[in-house]
This record gives C-alpha cells, sequence and structure tokens, in this order.
C-alpha cells in the first residue's frame, strides 16, 4: 500500500522527454549592455586655509592646459602663502571666492591659452573652480570658486567666458565660510572691488596634490 501511495508522486516529478523544450526554437539571448564610459581623469589637490581643507579635483583630460598650469603651481609651492582675498555675493546664496598671487607678480608663471567651456565641457555649476583673468589668454595664477550657479560665466556666442578647470569635491562648507567673511568697506575702490575685498584675507597654508586613493 506505501509503495502505491507514493508513485503517482513519482511520476509527476519525471517529465517526458518530449515535454522538454527545444533548444532550436528557444530566443535568442539579449546582447550584454555596453560597459560604461570611463569618467574623465582628474587629479585631487588639497588647499589648506586657514578656515580648514578645500579639495578640489582638477580636469586634467578635459581641460589640460589650465589644470596642468594649476598643477605647476602647486608642484613649485608657489600657491603657499597666498590668499583668498576677495569675496563676491551677487545673490543672497550665490557669489564667488577669489585667490591668487596678484600683489606679487614675481611668484606668477607665464599666461596660458583660454579653454572656453564651450570647447571643454565644463560649467560654472556650485563648486566649479575657474581662472580669472582679463583679455582672454591672460590668465596666470588667479583663480576663484563659485557657489550657487554662475552659468552667465560660461562661453557664449560673442563671449569667451572663463575657464572652469574642476570642482570643489571636499569643502564647500568652507568656500561658503570665506564668502560670508568680513570685508573693508573701503579696500578695492581703484580696481573696481570696492565692498569685495577681505578683512582679513584667508591664508592658503599649503596647496598639495592628495595621496592617490587606495
Amino acid at each position: 500500500m506505501l509503495r502505491r501511495a507514493f508513485l503517482p508522486v513519482l511520476l509527476c516529478l519525471a517529465a517526458p522527454a518530449s515535454a522538454q523544450p527545444d533548444s532550436a526554437t528557444a530566443p535568442p539571448a539579449a546582447p550584454a549592455p555596453a560597459p560604461p564610459a570611463p569618467a574623465p581623469a582628474t587629479v585631487r589637490v588639497v588647499l589648506q586655509t586657514g578656515e580648514g581643507a578645500i579639495i578640489v579635483a582638477l580636469e586634467t583630460e578635459r581641460a589640460p592646459v589650465t589644470a596642468a598650469n594649476f598643477l605647476r603651481y602647486v608642484d613649485q609651492r608657489r600657491f603657499d602663502g597666498i590668499t583668498f582675498y576677495r569675496a563676491m555675493t551677487i545673490s543672497p546664496a550665490d557669489g564667488l571666492v577669489q585667490a591668487g598671487m596678484h600683489t606679487d607678480p614675481r611668484r606668477m608663471l607665464l599666461p596660458i591659452a583660454h579653454e572656453p567651456t564651450a570647447a571643454t565641457g565644463l560649467s560654472h555649476t556650485d563648486g566649479a573652480i575657474a581662472m580669472a583673468r582679463g583679455e582672454p589668454g591672460t590668465a596666470r595664477s588667479e583663480f576663484y570658486i563659485v557657489v550657487g550657479d554662475l552659468t552667465g560665466l560660461d562661453a557664449r556666442p560673442g563671449d569667451p567666458g572663463y575657464a572652469v578647470f574642476g570642482r570643489v569635491v571636499e569643502g564647500m562648507d568652507v568656500v561658503r565660510r570665506i564668502l560670508a567673511a568680513p570685508r573693508s568697506p573701503t579696500e578695492g575702490a581703484a580696481a573696481g572691488m570696492q565692498g569685495q575685498i577681505l578683512a582679513p584675507p584667508v591664508r592658503i597654508l599649503t596647496a598639495r596634490r592628495a595621496p592617490p586613493a587606495r
């Protein structure tokens, strides 16, 4: 009796050969998705300031001329001891802070070719780092960091704009503190920057390449 009770179960588990799917009529396998394109190459630099560390990722692939210029200043330690001396507020949430060695031209390297955002694909969005300049092709040591979106500084027809060459990846809280720091009500008038000169300026103690990620 026990054998007869288990027999139907065993028959249900054993499918006849004719019930197996025919591999010749099975649909073809879907092609594997293409791997994502690698991210453009960057190099990280740590700006150790009197207000804390700011880490920027420089676009060595998309803005090679401008990023290489910044790295020359870093590697030769020309940025050690310079200051964030200017803070310009454009709206309650937007503005920029500027650093460089504008008072010591002897420490500056030669000017570099202009790399417009129309060519690099970069933009003046929150945290962007870009070069200050006079005419295109005159940028040297002066750079600024954007707070908020200031895409009006990008290149557009008839205006080459300014050269973005990287982005802050850590330390935007430090940048915002610098933007909110006290300013002189009178300094900077001769340069059209009255009310934008920090008093006192915020010193960059050191500028160094970040150690490679492990």
